[in-house]
């Protein structure tokens, strides 16, 4: 499958083929990107996947920009045949790395540098959190996916 130019603006309702997989209510599963699509039709389809969920938990976590804890949602929760759990954040990979300081007054790069801190900020604690449950936790992005 050629990986869609962007993961944005693509979102509706995911019908499950294996809606017994599913660890909530199976009429009501979203996704917010064609890229987090692409991976719930993955979880529903691979036999090694025994139950997943999408957002139906939050984690805490402290945002330096304005001081205050917020609740972030991962994107997905999965249990494999082995009895492993895991936590997926599917993200840009542009979204994963520093932006490269080249016009630092830009509204773009501020948006950019506040976009990767936040996410920083999510995945700390998202570590954590997974951590001190025996999980592990997993950033995907389209260079996973596709």
């Amino acid at each position: 499958m050629p990986a869609p130019k962007s993961g944005k603006y693509y979102q509706g309702f995911f019908k499950p083929k294996n809606p017994e997989k599913y660890m909530g209510d199976p009429n009501k599963i979203r996704y917010m990107s064609s890229w987090e699509l692409a991976f719930l039709t993955r979880m529903d389809n691979d036999p090694n996947v025994v139950r997943y969920a999408s957002e139906e938990f939050s984690v805490p976590y402290f945002s330096p920009l304005d001081n205050r804890t917020h609740r972030y949602f991962p994107d997905v929760y999965l249990e494999n045949a082995n009895g492993e759990k895991f936590v997926v954040e599917i993200k840009p990979e542009a979204q994963t790395k520093a932006p490269a300081p080249k016009n630092r007054k830009t509204k773009r790069y501020l948006t950019e540098v506040s976009t990767y801190i936040i996410n920083q900020s999510k995945w700390e604690a998202a570590e954590k959190f997974c951590s001190e449950r025996g999980w592990k936790f997993m950033i995907i992005t389209e260079k996973h996916l596709f």
